[in-house]
């Protein structure tokens, strides 16, 4: 699937569904530049799980968990992971095979370990589009 956004507020509501259709062990990969929008979504998907705590980029400490909505909200930043082995110093499995929604921004950087099933999001920006206009791409 394919979607055009043109500000914030729309890549928000891609992810809000995304959300609300989200299933338990369900794995979501974001990948894009910075400033395309992960970030923005993930807040989108955290608000259609109707997790209601302000959801932010776990860039520092890798995971973040929301656990106020229908399921629990793994979120990854793997932005400063150096070597995939380092995901098993934080216990990824737990997570990626648990019971919650599990967002990895960054997914590229860790591919050999993410399953052949988890849903694969990309981000892009088209300055000649306009500022805010956002290609996201959902396989």
């Amino acid at each position: 699937m394919v979607y055009e956004s043109n500000s914030a507020e729309e890549t928000f509501e891609i992810g809000r569904r995304l959300g609300a259709n989200a299933q338990a062990g369900q794995i979501i990969c974001l990948d894009g530049d910075l400033g395309t929008g992960k970030t923005v979504l993930t807040k989108g998907i955290a608000a259609g799980l109707g997790i209601t705590e302000p959801v932010v980029s776990p860039t520092f400490t890798i995971i973040q968990i929301y656990e106020g909505g229908r399921l629990p909200l793994y979120h990854f930043d793997v932005y400063r992971i150096d070597d995939p082995d380092e995901m098993e110093e934080i216990g990824y499995r737990d997570y990626f095979y648990g019971a919650g929604l599990t967002i990895i921004e960054w997914s590229k950087l860790i591919d050999e370990l993410i399953p052949e099933d988890a849903v694969k999001v990309s981000l892009y920006k088209d300055a000649s589009a306009g500022f805010d206009y956002r290609r996201i791409i959902i396989e």
